[in-house]
């Protein structure tokens, strides 16, 4: 080594790169003490420089080993920090994920105040679609309601309930009508569904604002004011030959889909529509018992409940086609139509009765058509020599009570005055006093003088 060390330091350094013996060597050497290439006998100068060599070797093995000691444990520390950052970052995901669940809770929340988007499986499908005709509506002179938040605010409820109260569910712990059976005149039962307080009050609603506001046909003469069974019968009175029909199933025949269509015809959203649908009709259900609590199970498809205060009144609506059609033809054939609910009377004199066949072919095409079917067991053909009878009035002459009828009343009132109420009855029905209050009005409607005797 020609450098030689200059400063202390650098005698230092030169002594850590080699080692004690080998700088006393190169020193000796340098000085002229020792041979350059050791030929002195037992020279131990290359044995000095290989320990030296071993001695730098064993250095920088010993910098590699600390080098790699570090780099496990810098890899250590750099898991360690990758961990605690993972470990950071999850629980920074899993923050804000829990805060946009509640967020969306709270929108849904919100939402759910304000509009409906899901009323049933297969009914909610066009809950989006709020666009109606309002042109159409103000026409009709109908209130502009074709979202939920402005049906519930013109009904006077919230959101919520209107929700509940047109909720289609297929099974269900709450049933919006009490149901129960009514024996008819002509034999058999009738189903009542009378809707609850809640639900009745905006069946009423709807009655009184959207469908009463609506044009019925002439022909028609059910559940309108100012018209009866009276008004029914008389255009009938004196005719050769009268011919009944009886809608069979009629209420039920009326399906959901049918009474949506038809405020939809009106101008409605399908939203509203969909909406006033399901408030406007009910499905058949059956109580089930089941670990203490009642279900109710659906077993039909919804339709227009008898029992509801906006039924008789959507009938007519639904109807009107059918009444033009049935005027048009019986017109054409001679013949005088005119519809009480699911009762439908033709009457005709002289030549025009030669259409009977036509009359009977016809209407059941036409009120198949419709959606309807006819009861073939009701079907009935009077002619003038025997009673013929209009929704319970006789119209031979004039409109006027069975004679045979009056007289069984006249005899249960005597039994009545004479014995009391016991073992008595009228009707079909278990209060006797209604039942002959309601037989005694009815005489009076058709014929006031019988009638004002009987209510004495």
């Amino acid at each position: 080594m020609s450098d030689q060390p200059r400063t202390r330091q650098e005698l230092y350094d030169r002594i850590r790169q080699t080692s004690k013996e080998e700088f006393i060597l190169e020193e000796m050497i340098r000085y002229g003490f020792w041979s350059t290439q050791g030929e002195i006998p037992q020279d131990p100068a290359d044995e000095i420089r290989r320990t030296g060599e071993i001695q730098r070797e064993l250095t920088e093995l010993r910098k590699e080993s600390g080098r790699l000691h570090n780099e496990k444990q810098l890899r250590r520390q750099m898991l360690k920090q990758r961990l605690e950052e993972s470990r950071r970052k999850r629980q920074e995901t899993k923050e804000r994920r829990e805060r946009e669940r509640l967020e969306r809770a709270e929108a849904w929340k919100q939402k759910k105040q304000q509009e409906i988007n899901y009323l049933g499986e297969g009914v909610s499908a066009g809950l989006n679609n709020t666009e109606g005709n309002e042109e159409r509506l103000q026409s009709y002179g109908l209130p502009l309601c074709n979202t939920s938040e402005q049906i519930a605010a013109a009904m006077g409820i919230s959101i919520g309930k209107l929700r509940f109260l047109a909720f289609d569910r297929k099974t269900s712990t709450v049933s919006h009508y009490i149901r129960f059976k009514i024996p008819k005149k002509t034999g058999g039962e009738r189903l009542i569904s009378a809707p609850m307080p809640s639900l009745k009050q905006v069946q009423h609603w709807i009655l009184e604002n959207i469908v009463q506001k609506l044009e019925v046909h002439e022909a028609s003469h059910g559940f309108r004011r100012d018209r009866s069974i009276v008004t029914n019968a008389t255009p009938h009175v004196g005719a050769d030959v009268i011919i009944n029909f009886d809608l069979k199933d009629f209420f039920p025949s009326i399906s959901y889909k049918r009474i949506k269509g038809l405020f939809q015809s009106f101008g409605y959203s399908e939203a509203a529509a969909t909406i006033f649908g399901l408030l406007s009709s009910a499905s058949v259900v059956e109580e089930v018992e089941l670990d203490g609590k009642t279900y109710y199970v659906g077993l039909d498809e919804r339709h227009l409940p008898q029992g509801s205060p906006a039924s008789p009144a959507i009938t007519n609506i639904i109807c009107r086609r059918l009444d033009r059609r049935l005027t048009a033809m019986a017109e054409n054939l001679g013949f005088t139509y005119t519809r009480y609910a699911d009762d439908l009377t033709f009457s005709a004199s002289g030549d025009s009765m030669r259409h009977i066949c036509n009359i009977l072919k016809r209407t059941e095409s036409v009120v198949t058509h419709e959606g309807f079917t006819i009861n073939q067991q009701k079907t009935r053909i009077l002619r003038k020599s025997r009673q013929q009878e209009v929704t319970g009035v006789v119209v031979n002459n004039k409109p006027n009570v069975s004679k045979k009828t009056l007289k069984q009343f006249r005899a249960t009132l005597y039994q009545i005055e004479k014995d009391g109420l016991e073992d008595k009855h009228w009707g079909n029905s278990p209060n006797v006093i209604a039942a002959i209050s309601g037989f005694a009005n009815f005489v009076a409607m058709v014929n006031p003088d019988k009638g004002a005797e009987f209510l004495e």
